[in-house]
């Protein structure tokens, strides 16, 4: 692989595309010399994509360098505090014993010192999930799943190699959720263990010196969060139930690191604790607070600051219009860093402790991932755009709308197969909605683009970084504007903006797309003769809305989408959030059937190109097959791209590169009035 920039050649061919170098997971050393980040690329036999862990000078003038190869791939680096590299690996470990085998295919904790080879640390039996380390001490907090009725360790993998050799597969469920994306929940579940520090010279972290902090645990686990600098505190999230119908609700406990005491630390009714991160001296805990969503009103949340001892909790962000996300604290405590979707950006917000004033640190870009130096003055960061992916910047930690510096790394682009610009209207009810408006190279009055208008999914999120799995710029490359619109539900324009979409998806996100879609046709570079739409997950249903309401568009393609929502509501693997928003089809019928795209398959004309994916258990496949029947015995032009092993998402290289050859092949002949092509392995 050439680190080398992307330019914009690299568009029109998608096996070029495919092989572009993503980059993520960025990790800074204690003394902050070091920067390591996670590339990914594709594996050799070009059916995946695997991480490796690479170099990245923090100044900015190096250039980066690999650390890692393995054909397992690897995730999740963390420095320990003597600078040895922490990671999750399940590539095999050459030194196992007959003792380590029963993990021997899941995913382990490794550790690579500063100079040597890189060695397995830890493998329970069903892996390692997730790890933090305290920043002082070096104590771990992992999370890995166990059998409910088995102490975790040998008494686990004994229970699990049992149902391996009985042939079960049988989940026995006693609660709900029962799935989630695209896996099945139990029979293991989550548990939240400790262990001492694992340093350059230490050796195989022994069982006997890992403690279970939750050995009564029963799917009640949602998140292991962060561990105390001083290693004293284990901070996770649990699951509260509230009712059958209404779901869960998220509190935050508080277990120490000996397993001598573990309690609630933040519980407040109708209200969600997520994420979080300790104070440099381990006596508070800065989380989110969130108000939980009802079927009238969303989800809304503020940046709170949770005191260890008394459990006292202060917020932070009474007056933030926005969301805040994935707190950091500085090292010296001064300050909070993090991140809020805003007007088609995600900037790096900055909380002053002492006079609580809220800085903007970024003038535009969307970023993630952040990371504060050891003496608090710089910032790094994942910083991308909609016109550019994501890649390690740095930030002066208290400069107001700055320019990040993009540090030399794999996976930056240099040129694009268009350009960039936005749009803006004003609706009916006051509101402003703004879209990015991407425009193919040559666009112009005497050379018009057709038109292709991409609705975001979430339905509460925005149009404001870059994506990998839906790249508008593949469709630049090949002729096409790309509307990108914000309507009523999506994040970055307040709490009422997404208020006026909520439990209203036929309305005001209809109207506020079709209202951002006339302005883009009136513009002379777009041909409004030639105009599709599509959209995945929300953005599928939707595409689907869509169909049933107007003939203006020549097609519509409909990823993973909803279609009949009474039948959704109880097969959704989160049918309480649905109910929540949407409302209980039991209880509010007519809520319901007003949204709902089926009822109105009668008035579809546009030819649709359905596509869903079996392992989805967020849509569930009977949305998308039931949809394709509709359609076919109303007589409407539709074909139907199913993907066995996919899930919600499409994430093999090759079953990725199928969807866009056969969206292309479908847009041109119904957009461009081409003959239809069939993908040569379809």
């Amino acid at each position: 692989m050439t680190t080398s920039s992307a330019t914009a050649a690299d568009f029109a061919d998608l096996a070029t595309f495919n092989a572009l170098p993503r980059v993520g997971s960025p990790a800074l050393s204690p003394d902050g010399s070091r920067l390591v980040a996670v590339v990914s690329e594709l594996a050799p036999d070009g059916k995946t994509w695997q991480g490796a862990l690479w170099e990245i000078d923090p100044k900015g003038e190096g250039a980066p360098r690999r650390l890692t190869s393995a054909t397992k791939g690897e995730s999740s680096p963390a420095f320990a505090p003597d600078g040895s590299l922490l990671f999750l690996s399940s590539r095999p470990d050459p030194q196992a014993t007959d003792k380590d085998k029963p993990g021997k295919d899941k995913t382990a904790l490794w550790l690579l010192p500063a100079a040597g080879e890189a060695r397995e640390v830890y493998r329970p039996a069903g892996g390692v999930e997730k790890f933090a380390v305290a920043a002082d001490s070096g104590t771990l907090l992992l999370s890995a799943t166990a059998h409910p009725t088995a102490a975790f360790g040998e008494e686990d993998a004994t229970k699990r190699k049992a149902r391996e050799d009985s042939g079960i597969t049988a989940i026995l469920h006693e609660g709900y959720p029962i799935r989630y994306w695209d896996s099945d929940i139990g029979p293991a579940y989550r548990r939240a263990l400790t262990t001492g520090p694992v340093t350059a010279d230490s050796g195989r972290v022994d069982a006997a010196d890992v403690r279970d902090l939750t050995p009564d645990a029963r799917s009640t686990i949602e998140d292991i969060i962060a561990i105390s600098p001083d290693g004293r505190w284990a901070l996770y999230s649990e699951q509260v139930p509230v009712s059958p119908a209404y779901g869960d609700r998220y509190n935050l406990r508080l277990a120490a690191t000996d397993g001598s005491s573990n309690r609630v630390l933040a519980d407040e009714p109708d209200h969600s604790f997520v994420g979080g991160a300790f104070t440099p001296d381990s006596t508070a805990v800065i989380a989110v607070r969130v108000v939980d969503s009802t079927a009238d009103s969303p989800w809304f949340g503020t940046l709170v600051r949770i005191d260890v001892a008394t459990g006292e909790t202060t917020d932070l962000t009474p007056d933030f219009p926005e969301e805040p996300a994935s707190p950091v604290v500085s090292p010296d405590g001064s300050a909070v860093y993090f991140t809020s979707s805003h007007r088609g950006h995600q900037p790096v917000w900055r909380l002053d402790l002492a006079s609580g004033d809220v800085t903007r640190l970024t003038a535009r870009g969307a970023y993630t991932d952040v990371i504060v130096s050891p003496d608090s003055t710089t910032v790094y960061a994942m910083g991308g755009a909609v016109d550019h992916p994501p890649t390690p910047v740095r930030l002066d930690a208290t400069a107001v709308e700055q320019e990040p510096v993009r540090l030399p790394a794999p996976g930056t682009v240099s040129s694009l197969p268009g350009t960039l610009t936005e749009i803006e209207t004003t609706v009916a009810d006051g509101r402003t909605v703004r879209a990015w408006l991407v425009l193919p190279e040559g666009a112009s009055a005497d050379r018009p683009a057709p038109l292709l208008l991409w609705v975001h999914g979430g339905p509460v999120m925005s149009w404001n970084n870059w994506s990998w799995r839906w790249n508008w710029w593949l469709m630049a490359a090949r002729g096409y504007a790309v509307l990108l619109p914000d309507p009523a539900l999506s994040t970055g324009y307040g709490h009422d903006f997404v208020k006026a979409g909520w439990g209203r998806w036929g309305a005001e996100p209809y109207t506020d797309l079709m209202a951002i879609t006339d302005v883009a046709e009136r513009r002379d570079d777009i041909d409004n003769s030639r105009t599709a739409a599509m959209g995945g997950s929300f953005g599928g249903y939707m595409a689907n809305w869509i169909a049933t309401q107007t003939t203006r568009f020549r097609a519509i393609v409909t990823h993973a989408s909803l279609w009949h929502l009474d039948a959704f509501t109880g097969s959704t693997d989160g049918s309480f959030y649905w109910i929540r928003e949407m409302g209980d089809p039991l209880t509010q019928p007519d809520r319901v059937k007003a949204n709902s795209p089926h009822l109105y398959v009668a008035n579809i004309e546009t030819p649709m190109l359905v596509i869903h994916g079996d392992k989805d258990y967020r849509v569930p496949i009977g949305e998308g097959q039931r949809l394709y029947f509709d359609l076919l015995r109303h007589g409407v032009n539709a074909k139907f791209l199913y993907y066995p092993t996919e899930n919600h998402w499409i994430l093999t290289p090759g079953n990725s590169r199928i969807w866009y050859e056969t969206i292309f092949a479908f847009l041109a002949e119904h957009v461009l009035a081409e003959d239809w092509k069939r993908p040569e392995l379809l």
